[in-house]
């Protein structure tokens, strides 16, 4: 694991004052611009889809998008997109959440998840953990099961994981890298 450690930090290009000054943004394009490096990525959430024993991969707008889907592709499972609310067509579930300064919405379709299904949410990073925790509510509520969370980058300095504790109710939190 220390090696596909170091090949995803290697990758991952740090963006001072961006969006906002003080902010130092984590800009994964350059690992997504690897294929080495995207493959190791996409195998070991596809490895954690199977052992966690996954039916379907949410991925979370956007970034969530790009690593999610090829995840779900190599696993042998379906995938099935949470975006802002507003975005799907169609009958949706919506769920609510806040965010530092306001808050927003996701949607899923209702009819991709079910009770039958168990699901692995899929996203670049873990910061505060409010939408992350939205989706789980949300996947619930379709009626499906949370396999696990997995994510490239956890912001271990703004305590998501303690926040998630609760909502995963046992599920793996799977972080490939702790900045």
């Amino acid at each position: 694991m220390t090696d596909i450690k170091e090949l995803l930090l290697s990758r991952i290009r740090d963006v001072e004052d961006y969006p906002e000054q003080g902010v130092m943004f984590k800009d994964i394009t350059p690992l997504l611009a690897d294929p080495v490096a995207f493959t190791a990525l996409t195998d070991a959430f596809a490895e954690t889809a199977v052992s966690t024993g996954a039916t379907k991969v949410v991925g979370l707008e956007a970034r969530g998008f790009i690593l999610g889907a090829p995840v779900a592709v190599r696993a042998g499972l379906g995938f099935i997109p949470v975006r802002k609310a507003g975005k799907l067509p169609g009958a949706t579930l919506r769920q609510a959440y806040d965010l530092e300064y306001g808050s927003a919405e996701i949607e899923v379709h209702a009819e991709d998840l079910s009770a039958d299904d168990r699901v692995l949410v899929v996203d670049d990073v873990l910061a505060t953990g409010g939408t992350a925790e939205a989706s789980l509510q949300l996947i619930r509520r379709a009626g499906a099961e949370v396999a696990g969370l997995a994510v490239l980058m956890e912001l271990g300095f703004l305590g998501g994981r303690s926040r998630l504790e609760p909502a995963l109710r046992g599920a793996p939190l799977e972080a490939l890298l702790t900045v």
